[in-house]
């Protein structure tokens, strides 16, 4: 028999992660029914662990960080996927932007003779023109050009790193996050292929509504450039973590407002239920797991 708990949260419309990091994730969720919310501290000891079976041999790939090795839980939505050499993406042609990026890493896929300098941001042709980004769109808006799947996740193949600077695996970012508490999130990414088998990531923007002054609940969001390259509110990164001799996997699930966040602010903070995402983004990510799986158990707060 499968069993399925899940939080029952919901997204707070409106919560404003912006104001008060140290509790921007918390006033995100709201238990259904409820008064109390719901409290992200120390979910880490908490992540669910699913059984998954053996990966059968169609599954294995000669590439350690190919985009067709992601292929093993699915995809959140099925409109406009492209395939590249390290990744698998859903482009939104209205926002300019990828809906979400899926990646596969290992200590394989973190190594290799690729180097950075050698990569340049560019337009992604295979898009039309009416609805891609360019670097000008960039040029002067104040936002970092920020990686989806990160660079540094893909050093195996020049040409896959390579692939991570098509725009459309790129979104507006506030250059204090890019610069540090994202990046300390993908550098976290990166360390965890020590400790599991593979490390699935899938990464993307929100748009999410605020409360204002007249008591209405609005999505609001700046645009950049000519092509009018949507910036997101937030980003979303959901890590789907293999345990090694088939034993399971965890999930971890984080939001981060696109905006500074003061650096010592814990990562942790940031650990949302998959749920959140899901609602928030119109992504589902678990059923796709369970169909791999026999039982899942949900992050709660007891």
């Amino acid at each position: 028999m499968r069993y399925w708990c899940r939080t029952g949260a919901t997204l707070l419309l409106g919560a404003g992660l912006g104001a008060g990091l140290g509790a921007s994730v918390s006033r995100l969720l709201s238990l259904e029914g409820g008064e109390e919310e719901v409290k992200t501290t120390g979910l880490l000891s908490r992540v669910p662990v699913v059984p998954v079976p053996t990966v059968q041999a169609s599954e294995v790939t000669v590439n350690p960080g190919g985009s067709g090795a992601v292929m093993k839980y699915g995809f959140p939505s099925l409109a406009n996927i492209k395939t590249r050499e390290s990744y698998v993406t859903s482009y939104d042609p209205r926002t300019r932007t990828a809906s979400w990026v899926i990646e596969k890493l290992n200590p394989d896929s973190l190594t290799g003779p690729s180097n950075r300098k050698y990569c340049d941001f560019k337009e992604d042709d295979s898009i039309h023109v009416f609805h891609r980004s360019t670097n000008a769109d960039y040029r002067g808006s104040g936002f970092d050009r920020g990686h989806l799947a990160a660079a540094a996740n893909h050093k195996w193949s020049q040409k896959a790193m390579e692939d991570t600077f098509y725009l459309s695996n790129i979104a507006p970012q506030n250059p204090h996050l890019n610069q540090n508490t994202w990046n300390n999130l993908e550098k976290l990414s990166r360390s965890l292929t020590k400790h599991y088998l593979n490390v699935y990531i899938c990464t993307g923007p929100l748009y999410l509504p605020r409360q204002e002054a007249d008591g209405k609940f609005y999505v609001r969001y700046q645009v950049i450039g000519q092509n009018h390259v949507a910036v997101p509110t937030h980003f979303f990164k959901v890590l789907i973590l293999e345990l090694a001799n088939g034993r399971g996997v965890e999930l971890r699930s984080y939001v981060l407002p696109n905006e500074p966040i003061d650096d010592k602010v814990p990562l942790e903070r940031f650990l949302v239920p998959i749920e959140t995402i899901e609602r928030a983004s119109g992504l589902l990510f678990v059923p796709n797991i369970l169909r791999r799986t026999s039982s899942m158990q949900a992050i709660t707060d007891k």
